[in-house]
């Protein structure tokens, strides 16, 4: 009799931890006043980005003399002569390429690396394997900050201050930690039977890599690549140390900001064009960035 109740305590529990698994947060998500509060909430996420792009596309002293919102009464404020003065900029075209030129190379080589390393940590033996992952987990709670000195010294030094290779291995070395420590535990939960299985049937790591772990990492991949490039994309901190004149967008608008006080003509198209490619990349990802996110869940 003990052992029944004991049984139906376990079921009793079991059933109430699935109940409030991913089933339970999707179930309650569907709900229409929990849908209704969402979008709310999305809706005013939404109105920095919407008074913004309004703002780039009003004259100088429509922004100069009235609040952004006034434009939707008064529609005939709005023209693209911002843009087309933004494009006319050499330097503000410049400084779009240095971004690209800074955030692509560094995404490609975060993914890259954290990937093979996140492979090697999980799914490969190795000697002192333990101790050089718990140096990586370390290195997350380094702050960039208390690098800054030593590396623009030591770029000044070997010649990479102000040049965009500088800025992109300063980029690399802070994003690996953090994306390492990501791939590895995406990679650790496959099941070690496929593993052993490509092993038998002869496959070398680098094979097993390319055509085991890649494909069913791919969602984590996706996550990390968007990830990694938001935070460059975004960034001031590192421009503003070490770009010199090979600054990105961001460096380039916070010099007209503090140039220029009342320059909204370039500041507010500028900034737009800065949030816009993150936006697009996102979007173009969001599947995997998705099932990057959800990975693991029902575990």
């Amino acid at each position: 009799m003990a052992a029944t109740v004991t049984e139906a305590t376990r079921a009793s529990r079991s059933s109430s931890r699935k109940t409030k698994g991913p089933g339970y947060v999707a179930k309650l998500v569907s709900n229409g006043v929990v849908q209704a509060f969402l979008i709310i909430v999305a809706l005013a996420w939404l109105v920095p980005t919407f008074g913004l792009l309004i703002a780039s596309l009003r004259s100088g002293e429509a922004n100069a003399t009235s609040g952004w919102w006034k434009a939707i009464t008064a529609p005939a404020q709005l023209t693209i002569s911002s843009y087309q003065q933004l494009l006319d900029n050499p330097s503000i075209i410049q400084s779009f390429w240095n971004t690209v030129l800074i955030s692509v190379p560094t995404t490609i080589l975060v993914v890259v690396v954290a990937a093979m390393a996140g492979y090697a940590f999980a799914l490969m033996q190795f000697r002192g394997k333990d101790w050089m992952f718990l140096v990586v987990v370390g290195l997350l709670v380094v702050p960039l900050q208390i690098a800054l000195i030593p590396v623009a010294r030591l770029y000044g030094a070997i010649g990479l201050f102000g040049q965009i290779p500088g800025v992109v291995l300063f980029h690399v070395a802070f994003g690996l930690p953090f994306a390492i420590f990501l791939l590895r535990n995406f990679f650790i939960g496959i099941p070690d039977e496929l593993i052993e299985a490509a092993r038998l049937d002869g496959a070398g790591e680098m094979r097993i890599f390319a055509k085991v772990v890649l494909p069913l990492g791919l969602p984590a991949i996706a996550s990390l690549a968007i990830f990694q490039f938001l935070w460059t994309w975004n960034d001031l901190l590192v421009a503003l140390v070490f770009a010199g004149q090979a600054k990105p967008l961001t460096l380039a608008i916070q010099e007209q900001t503090r140039q220029f006080g009342s320059n909204i003509t370039v500041i507010a198209p500028g900034a737009f064009i800065t949030m816009l490619v993150p936006l697009i990349v996102f979007f173009a990802f969001q599947r995997y960035f998705t099932e990057g996110i959800l990975a693991g869940s029902g575990k």
